[in-house]
């Protein structure tokens, strides 16, 4: 069965998220507790060390570099990873990435 490298128009028909990435795009679907996030990377893009909720991130195709404890961990298309609430971490998100990230928080991202 062949894999699904781009978001479906149902996601991309979601609300647009105020990601303050350049290059980045995503879409928000919205719980009350919770909230799930699309999002691309048009360019390679450092993402600096910052902190959160819990983050549950899927790839759905391309490569990140996850830096966190001091190392960095390398996760390619079909991988997933945990990030525990208050972990700082920050990543390299390549160009051509795209993922679906779960928030255990209601407002990790905010519509346009």
């Amino acid at each position: 069965m062949p894999t699904v490298d781009h978001f479906p128009a149902f996601v991309t028909a979601l609300p647009e998220i105020a990601i303050p990435v350049p290059g980045a795009r995503g879409w928000l679907l919205q719980g009350t507790a919770q909230q799930a996030v699309f999002v691309e990377f048009a360019e390679t893009a450092d993402v600096p060390e910052h902190e959160h909720q819990e983050q549950w991130e899927f790839v759905v195709t391309g490569r990140v570099e996850l830096r966190r404890d001091g190392g960095v961990e390398e996760y390619l298309t079909g991988d997933n990873f945990f990030v525990p609430a208050g972990q700082t971490h920050g990543a390299t998100v390549h160009a051509g990435y795209k993922a679906m990230i779960v928030f255990n928080a209601p407002d990790r991202y905010l519509p346009k």
